[in-house]
């Protein structure tokens, strides 16, 4: 009854004119001027500021024009290998000599390119479309190397020709000469399927790391040259690893694309 008393009687008596008015303290004061000073400049960046955006995707050191399958045209045993892995051949030139029910044939190069592997041996039984050889077309010798890398088909759009392009190649130790320079040259219309791929590289397996997460667009990326680098092109960190790059070399792409405002985030 004591505390219902009470509250009857400051309701009827709500004014305490006799109690002093307490005011801010300047600690308070303090952080709520922090705070809004905070605030006009995240809205002053979120219009005026921007944000790097980054795409990573994996790829391939290679020549543009792609690899091939050679196919042995006849059933037989495999007597003489006519060609060695990382020679140039010509169109035509001699790759297998095959002994054949009908007498000894020669299995020869479709077109002119370098040997990447060698499937068949001396003494190797092979039948007609049997793989025997990779090769890469390649015109010559100064052909440049090019990166294709594969990008998920639902960012491809987002990728602008002439964007930067930093390539981490595993058999470079990054931490020393840090990342291969490049810039987008073309990007693909149209997602590839495992087979293109396939076709392209000339290695199936291969083909089936890139399309894991569903058929990707090839991003073709030009790569920066540098005479002063022994790989004769430019790199992040001093003049890149005392070696020559080889063909067929897996590489990871970061691609800078366009650059955002952070209030963009938040328009339709």
């Amino acid at each position: 009854m004591q505390f219902r008393q009470q509250a009857l009687s400051k309701l009827q008596s709500p004014e305490e004119l006799d109690v002093p008015v307490r005011y801010a303290r300047p600690q308070g004061l303090l952080v709520l001027a922090v705070t809004l000073v905070v605030m006009a400049a995240a809205s002053v960046w979120a219009v005026t500021g921007t944000v790097p955006s980054t795409l990573r995707a994996p790829g391939i050191l290679t020549h543009g024009q792609g690899s091939y399958v050679l196919q042995s045209p006849v059933t037989g045993q495999v007597t003489r290998v006519l060609a060695e892995e990382g020679q140039r051949l010509t169109a035509g030139a001699p790759v297998l000599n095959v002994r054949t029910q009908q007498g000894d044939r020669v299995v020869r190069a479709i077109a002119a390119g370098r040997v990447n592997t060698l499937v068949a041996r001396i003494g190797t039984v092979v039948t007609t479309g049997a793989d025997v050889a990779t090769l890469e077309r390649v015109a010559g010798a100064d052909d440049p190397l090019l990166a294709t890398l594969y990008v998920p088909a639902e960012s491809a759009a987002t990728v602008p020709a002439g964007a930067s392009v930093d390539l981490t190649v595993p058999s470079v130790p990054t931490e020393e000469y840090g990342t291969l320079r490049g810039r987008v040259q073309a990007v693909g219309r149209s997602a590839q399927s495992l087979q293109k791929i396939a076709g392209f590289l000339g290695d199936k397996e291969l083909a089936g790391q890139f399309t894991k997460g569903g058929p990707p667009v090839a991003v073709l990326v030009r790569l920066d040259k540098s005479p002063r680098s022994k790989s004769g092109y430019a790199w992040s960190k001093a003049d890149g690893p005392p070696f020559a790059l080889d063909s067929m070399t897996p590489a990871t792409g970061a691609l800078h694309l366009a650059e955002q405002r952070p209030i963009d985030w938040l328009l339709p």
